[in-house]
Protein backbone atom coordinates (compact mmCIF):
# COMPACT_ATOMS: atom_id res chain seq x y z
CA UNK A 1 0.00 0.00 0.00
CA UNK A 2 1.27 3.40 -1.18
CA UNK A 3 1.36 5.78 1.85
CA UNK A 4 0.11 9.03 0.50
CA UNK A 5 1.72 12.39 1.37
CA UNK A 6 -0.74 14.75 3.18
CA UNK A 7 -0.76 18.63 1.69
CA UNK A 8 -1.01 20.07 4.56
CA UNK A 9 1.68 20.84 6.91
CA UNK A 10 0.32 22.80 10.12
CA UNK A 11 3.51 25.30 9.61
CA UNK A 12 1.56 27.94 8.62
CA UNK A 13 -1.22 27.71 11.66
CA UNK A 14 0.48 30.00 13.11
CA UNK A 15 0.80 32.76 10.75
CA UNK A 16 3.95 32.36 9.10
CA UNK A 17 5.16 30.64 5.83
CA UNK A 18 8.34 29.16 4.74
CA UNK A 19 10.86 30.70 2.12
CA UNK A 20 12.98 28.58 -0.38
CA UNK A 21 16.25 28.98 2.12
CA UNK A 22 14.35 27.75 5.26
CA UNK A 23 13.52 30.85 6.87
CA UNK A 24 9.61 32.25 8.08
CA UNK A 25 8.29 34.99 7.19
CA UNK A 26 4.82 36.28 8.53
CA UNK A 27 2.20 35.87 5.98
CA UNK A 28 1.13 39.33 6.12
CA UNK A 29 4.88 40.39 4.78
CA UNK A 30 4.82 42.08 1.60
CA UNK A 31 7.42 39.30 0.39
CA UNK A 32 4.00 36.90 0.38
CA UNK A 33 1.90 39.50 -0.48
CA UNK A 34 4.08 39.74 -4.32
CA UNK A 35 4.00 36.04 -4.43
CA UNK A 36 0.49 35.77 -3.63
CA UNK A 37 -0.47 38.49 -6.34
CA UNK A 38 1.97 36.90 -8.75
CA UNK A 39 -0.13 33.21 -7.80
CA UNK A 40 -3.45 35.01 -8.48
CA UNK A 41 -2.34 36.73 -11.93
CA UNK A 42 -1.35 32.95 -13.05
CA UNK A 43 -4.99 31.22 -12.65
CA UNK A 44 -6.45 34.31 -14.18
CA UNK A 45 -4.38 33.52 -17.21
CA UNK A 46 -5.31 29.95 -16.99
CA UNK A 47 -8.90 30.82 -16.44
CA UNK A 48 -7.97 32.77 -20.11
CA UNK A 49 -6.62 29.49 -21.63
CA UNK A 50 -9.82 27.98 -20.91
CA UNK A 51 -11.50 30.51 -23.81
CA UNK A 52 -9.28 30.83 -26.16
CA UNK A 53 -8.43 27.97 -28.51
CA UNK A 54 -7.01 25.01 -27.57
CA UNK A 55 -2.99 24.78 -28.89
CA UNK A 56 -3.26 28.17 -30.63
CA UNK A 57 -0.40 30.01 -30.67
CA UNK A 58 -2.01 32.32 -28.06
CA UNK A 59 -2.59 29.39 -26.06
CA UNK A 60 0.83 27.70 -26.44
CA UNK A 61 2.74 31.29 -25.74
CA UNK A 62 0.31 31.96 -22.51
CA UNK A 63 1.02 28.18 -21.11
CA UNK A 64 4.45 29.54 -21.80
CA UNK A 65 3.86 32.93 -19.48
CA UNK A 66 2.43 30.15 -16.65
CA UNK A 67 5.54 28.17 -16.46
CA UNK A 68 7.27 31.63 -16.30
CA UNK A 69 5.06 33.29 -13.38
CA UNK A 70 5.51 29.66 -11.51
CA UNK A 71 9.77 30.66 -11.53
CA UNK A 72 8.99 34.14 -10.82
CA UNK A 73 7.28 33.23 -8.10
CA UNK A 74 10.05 30.49 -6.67
CA UNK A 75 12.51 33.90 -7.47
CA UNK A 76 10.01 35.61 -5.08
CA UNK A 77 10.45 32.80 -2.16
CA UNK A 78 14.19 32.67 -2.39
CA UNK A 79 15.69 35.37 -0.80
CA UNK A 80 19.39 36.16 -1.12
CA UNK A 81 22.05 34.15 -3.08
CA UNK A 82 21.39 30.50 -3.18
CA UNK A 83 23.37 28.54 -5.44
CA UNK A 84 20.98 26.76 -7.77
CA UNK A 85 17.99 28.27 -6.74
CA UNK A 86 15.45 28.86 -9.64
CA UNK A 87 15.25 32.48 -10.68
CA UNK A 88 13.18 33.89 -13.81
CA UNK A 89 15.73 33.49 -16.61
CA UNK A 90 17.47 36.46 -17.76
CA UNK A 91 16.03 37.16 -21.06
CA UNK A 92 12.04 36.32 -20.38
CA UNK A 93 11.02 39.76 -20.79
CA UNK A 94 12.76 39.80 -24.29
CA UNK A 95 10.75 36.93 -25.40
CA UNK A 96 7.40 38.91 -24.17
CA UNK A 97 8.84 41.78 -26.36
CA UNK A 98 9.16 39.84 -29.49
CA UNK A 99 5.72 38.34 -29.07
CA UNK A 100 4.44 41.62 -28.46
CA UNK A 101 5.84 43.28 -31.59
CA UNK A 102 4.82 39.85 -33.62
CA UNK A 103 0.83 40.49 -32.16
CA UNK A 104 1.53 44.24 -33.08
CA UNK A 105 2.21 43.75 -36.90
CA UNK A 106 -0.95 42.42 -36.88
CA UNK A 107 -2.97 44.61 -35.98
CA UNK A 108 -4.19 48.22 -37.18
CA UNK A 109 -3.03 51.26 -35.36
CA UNK A 110 -5.04 52.09 -32.28
CA UNK A 111 -7.73 55.17 -32.59
CA UNK A 112 -9.44 55.03 -29.47
CA UNK A 113 -8.98 53.19 -25.55
CA UNK A 114 -10.03 49.90 -25.62
CA UNK A 115 -12.95 49.42 -23.44
CA UNK A 116 -11.58 45.62 -21.17
CA UNK A 117 -14.85 43.13 -23.67
CA UNK A 118 -15.57 41.91 -26.70
CA UNK A 119 -15.27 38.29 -26.97
CA UNK A 120 -15.15 36.03 -23.90
CA UNK A 121 -11.48 35.39 -24.27
CA UNK A 122 -10.59 38.76 -24.85
CA UNK A 123 -12.24 39.72 -21.59
CA UNK A 124 -10.78 37.15 -19.42
CA UNK A 125 -7.32 38.32 -20.77
CA UNK A 126 -8.05 41.72 -19.93
CA UNK A 127 -9.16 40.65 -16.78
CA UNK A 128 -5.79 38.58 -16.27
CA UNK A 129 -4.34 41.99 -17.60
CA UNK A 130 -5.37 43.75 -14.45
CA UNK A 131 -4.13 41.08 -12.00
CA UNK A 132 -0.45 41.25 -13.57
CA UNK A 133 -1.04 44.91 -13.07
CA UNK A 134 -1.98 44.75 -9.65
CA UNK A 135 0.70 42.22 -9.01
CA UNK A 136 3.53 44.43 -10.82
CA UNK A 137 2.79 47.42 -8.53
CA UNK A 138 2.76 44.97 -5.39
CA UNK A 139 6.14 43.57 -6.86
CA UNK A 140 8.05 46.98 -7.51
CA UNK A 141 6.84 47.71 -3.71
CA UNK A 142 8.69 45.10 -2.47
CA UNK A 143 11.56 45.97 -4.45
CA UNK A 144 11.73 49.17 -2.62
CA UNK A 145 12.66 46.85 0.19
CA UNK A 146 14.32 44.14 -0.87
CA UNK A 147 16.45 44.21 -3.55
CA UNK A 148 14.96 41.64 -6.43
CA UNK A 149 15.89 40.03 -9.36
CA UNK A 150 15.81 43.13 -11.98
CA UNK A 151 14.41 40.85 -14.75
CA UNK A 152 11.49 39.85 -12.79
CA UNK A 153 10.49 43.85 -12.89
CA UNK A 154 11.09 43.90 -16.42
CA UNK A 155 9.24 40.61 -17.19
CA UNK A 156 5.47 41.81 -15.41
CA UNK A 157 6.11 45.11 -16.75
CA UNK A 158 6.10 43.52 -20.55
CA UNK A 159 3.36 41.10 -19.36
CA UNK A 160 0.31 43.58 -18.63
CA UNK A 161 0.99 44.77 -22.91
CA UNK A 162 1.14 41.31 -24.65
CA UNK A 163 -2.45 40.11 -22.24
CA UNK A 164 -3.52 43.74 -23.59
CA UNK A 165 -2.28 42.41 -27.27
CA UNK A 166 -3.44 39.01 -27.16
CA UNK A 167 -7.00 40.23 -26.28
CA UNK A 168 -7.11 42.39 -29.19
CA UNK A 169 -5.91 39.35 -31.58
CA UNK A 170 -8.96 37.51 -29.57
CA UNK A 171 -11.63 39.79 -30.93
CA UNK A 172 -10.77 39.05 -34.11
CA UNK A 173 -7.92 40.94 -34.60
CA UNK A 174 -8.87 44.43 -33.26
CA UNK A 175 -11.61 44.26 -35.49
CA UNK A 176 -14.39 43.63 -32.30
CA UNK A 177 -12.59 45.53 -29.90
CA UNK A 178 -14.92 47.00 -27.80
CA UNK A 179 -13.67 51.57 -27.87
CA UNK A 180 -14.20 53.57 -25.33
CA UNK A 181 -16.78 56.41 -25.70
CA UNK A 182 -15.74 60.08 -24.08
CA UNK A 183 -18.68 60.71 -21.64
CA UNK A 184 -19.83 57.37 -20.95
CA UNK A 185 -22.42 57.69 -24.10
CA UNK A 186 -22.06 54.04 -24.67
CA UNK A 187 -25.53 54.11 -26.76
CA UNK A 188 -24.48 56.89 -29.48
Amino acid sequence: MVKLAKIYTRGGDGGSSGLVDGSRLSKSDARFDAIGDIDEANAAIGLARVAVEEDSASDRFLADVQNDLFDLGADLATPGEIEGALRLSEGRSGALEAEIDALSAKLGPLTSFVLPGGSEAAARLHMARTQVRRAERTVVKLNTEKSLNPEILRYINRLSDLLFQLARIENNVGKDDVLWKPGGNASS
